[in-house]
């Protein structure tokens, strides 16, 4: 008798497990991802021989669920090599099918702007200089965006140059 009051007990663990199993894949749909601009740099107090700045992203959410976030951390490429990153502690969120700006402290080492200017000076005449930002929003186990904007500088009447016609 044990046996058979035991068999809907079953049946019933299985059909919860079930429809948990469903739900956690509804909560973990696929998400259009994030539109990310450079909205505004900031210079900021630097240390030593660093050079910090206050990048202000403008983030918006195509989706039709707020995207909460807690933590930011970015990453910036210039003409393929590493100029500047940064994280930001900063809580908050992005309504759904809506937008937020969010500032986010970088750092430059010296070694990087001495990098990137000699980069730029074996592409003398180079009017368009390409970009790689790349970032991510901290939002828990499953809910971390991460984001990559690229595109390119042009510098072409931004800095005089004698080799130029």
């Amino acid at each position: 008798m044990p046996l058979r009051s035991a068999v809907p007990v079953v049946r019933l663990l299985t059909l919860f497990m079930l429809t948990l199993t469903l739900g956690a894949c509804a909560a973990f749909s696929q998400r259009d991802p994030l539109n990310v601009q450079v909205a505004g740099i900031q210079p900021l107090p630097g240390e030593g021989l660093e050079l910090r700045m206050a990048v202000k992203l403008r983030i918006q959410n195509p989706n039709d669920r707020a995207l909460d976030y807690d933590g930011v951390a970015l990453d910036l490429e210039i003409n393929g090599r590493r100029l500047a990153s940064g994280v930001s502690d900063a809580q908050g969120s992005v309504p759904r099918f809506g937008e937020t700006v969010l500032s986010v402290p970088v750092t430059i080492s010296a070694f990087s702007a001495a990098r990137q200017a000699l980069g730029l000076a074996e592409h003398i005449g180079m009017d368009k200089v390409p970009y790689v930002l790349r970032g991510k929003l901290a939002g828990g186990l499953f809910g971390t965006q991460r984001f990559v904007e690229k595109g390119t500088l042009d510098l072409e009447g931004a800095l005089p140059s004698p080799y130029r016609r």
